[in-house]
């Protein structure tokens, strides 16, 4: 089949799509968001959905430039990193949010309101510059 930049750059688009529903989300206060369980569900499925596509791209990549395969979700940013795909601190930076999107979705353990709403508003940029990463490579 070979390399689909479509199919990338569909992926892309839905990530800007659910970043644009949660800025304006994160236009709300923490205290409007913790009183409102539809609004903090909202906000940990967006984030779910967004990591997800993340995922859906790293393991794009890793299958159709035949790299090695990855241990767990985690790792793909490494592999992508390894072959300059992403910047080896930003890989670094990126690969913990697979663990809180797991916790969220699986209620391996609670998650602290406070915390992942703190998480999400100091590293909602870092999705952004995925998304500029992504388009860099290409265009290569």
């Amino acid at each position: 089949m070979g390399f689909e930049k479509a199919f990338v750059t569909k992926k892309l688009t839905e990530i800007d799509k659910y970043l644009k529903e949660l800025e304006d989300l994160l236009a709300c206060s923490d205290k409007q968001i913790k009183s409102d369980s539809g609004k903090l569900h909202i906000a940990e499925r967006l984030l779910q959905l967004i990591v997800d596509t993340i995922i859906d791209i790293n393991t794009y990549f890793i299958r159709e430039l035949n790299l090695p395969i990855s241990e767990d979700y985690q790792s793909t940013f490494f592999t992508l990193a390894e072959r300059g795909i992403l910047p080896k601190n930003f890989a670094e930076k990126m690969a913990p949010i697979v663990g809180l999107r797991n916790r969220i979705v699986h209620r391996y353990e609670s998650v602290d309101t406070h915390l992942f709403l703190s998480l999400l508003r100091s590293n909602v940029k870092d999705f952004t510059k995925y998304i500029v990463f992504i388009f860099r490579q290409l265009k290569k």
